[in-house]
């Protein structure tokens, strides 16, 4: 994610505690009595080099944004360049379910609420577009200050980690949700986070519209927004809804990004996981090289007799987490994943894969094909939407 350590040297001792602490382990390091960002792309965002210095010499932030073309800008609350129109969440450059969580809250927080529309039953008090932990937070936070509000996801309820394999551990640290109450363990399974989300969907009676896409944020009367989306099953038909305030909660991931390659539109390409265990018996081929692809690849091998492959473009993993790279190191030597590094997906066929690679063209026998390639950030939409940049201030 685009977050990293903000290192004050003034204040540096040195002391190599933020090392010591940090989970990804590969961030930091002590060079000439200082600590060093040695590798900025593989932090996540955890802050406990933050929390553990003993000095304050740490923060972890997104630096200067103001060139920045993948950082919306905002003031000190989280408004963008329109008013009334809010960023949350991994949209805004910040990763973890804690700092998801905290912005939702926040921005609620401090919303301004003209008591007068608020009489009106057709115009909300606040329209939050996302259904992950950003989302969820709002929402619980609009229901603690007795809000209207509408939640909209073109999925369901829970956002992105829906989508994450089984069993995937998501790292939340201990956060708080407005009216549930503190999540107090470090580490979750998705399987509890899911029904963790579920419980608070039904026992606060969350107000949604889910599987909408949102498509444009435009004014309306009274200097009220007009939320305009579309129905996921059948995007020609749209619905609008009129809204004091928008907290944009997207996300980053976006639509999934393709390979563009003849015999991509075949039944057996995929571009998620949810359940590993349904793959047995198969030769699978994933193509990333990002933790969603390795993490993927690593469940699909652990299942019986599957022959699983990466393809992976670059020569080596770069910006994984450590104990991805960990368990990848074990099961290559193992015999239970296969890499091709430099290597390029150039035709999917019924029955194998065609890649390309510097030692010439490889068929590999194939039953499945993930790809895990990132996706098609929102950022268009929202400057569709009018919403500036860094490279646009």
């Amino acid at each position: 994610m685009v977050q990293h350590p903000q290192i004050n040297l003034s204040l540096c001792i040195g002391c190599g505690t933020c090392v010591r602490k940090c989970p990804e382990g590969n961030v930091l390091a002590v060079i000439g009595g200082k600590s060093t960002i040695i590798n900025g792309a593989n932090c996540r965002g955890h802050g406990k080099c933050e929390a553990s210095c003993p000095v304050g010499a740490i923060t972890i932030g997104l630096g200067d944004t103001s060139k920045r073309p993948d950082i919306p800008i905002v003031d000190e609350n989280q408004q963008t360049s329109i008013p009334h129109v809010y960023v949350a969440g991994e949209v805004g450059g910040y990763a973890l379910i804690r700092n998801a969580v905290n912005q939702g809250k926040s921005i609620i927080k401090q919303l301004q609420i003209n008591p007068q529309l608020s009489k009106q039953k057709d115009i909300y008090d606040v329209i939050i577009v996302g259904g992950g932990p950003a989302g969820i937070a709002a929402s619980l936070a609009a229901t603690e200050k007795s809000l209207s509000y509408l939640l909209i996801d073109q999925q369901g309820f829970g956002g992105t980690v829906l989508q994450y394999p089984r069993k995937k551990l998501v790292l939340t640290d201990i956060i708080e949700l407005p009216l549930y109450g503190k999540l107090s363990k470090d580490e979750y399974e998705k399987e509890e986070l899911v029904s963790i989300w579920e419980a608070i969907y039904k026992r606060y009676n969350i107000n949604s519209v889910l599987e909408h896409k949102l498509e444009n944020v435009s004014p309306a009367a009274n200097h009220t927004l007009n939320v305009e989306v579309s129905l996921t099953a059948k995007p020609e038909e749209l619905v609008h809804f009129q809204t004091q305030n928008v907290i944009l909660a997207l996300g980053r991931r976006g639509t999934p990004r393709k390979l563009n390659v003849p015999g991509e539109n075949l039944g057996k390409v995929m571009y998620n996981l949810i359940d590993a265990s349904l793959f047995s018996n198969n030769s699978i081929l994933v193509v990333g090289g990002g933790d969603v692809a390795i993490e993927a690849a690593v469940a699909l091998a652990q299942q019986p007799e599957n022959k699983v492959t990466i393809s992976y473009r670059k020569e080596s993993f770069f910006r994984i987490r450590k104990r991805n790279s960990i368990l990848v190191q074990k099961m290559t030597k193992a015999g239970q994943l296969n890499i091709v590094y430099n290597s390029e997906v150039k035709e999917i066929k019924e029955k194998e894969v065609v890649l390309s690679t510097p030692e010439g063209t490889q068929n590999i026998i194939n039953d499945f094909t993930f790809v895990f390639v990132g996706g098609i950030a929102p950022f268009d939409l929202l400057k569709k939407i009018g919403i500036k940049f860094g490279e646009e201030h």
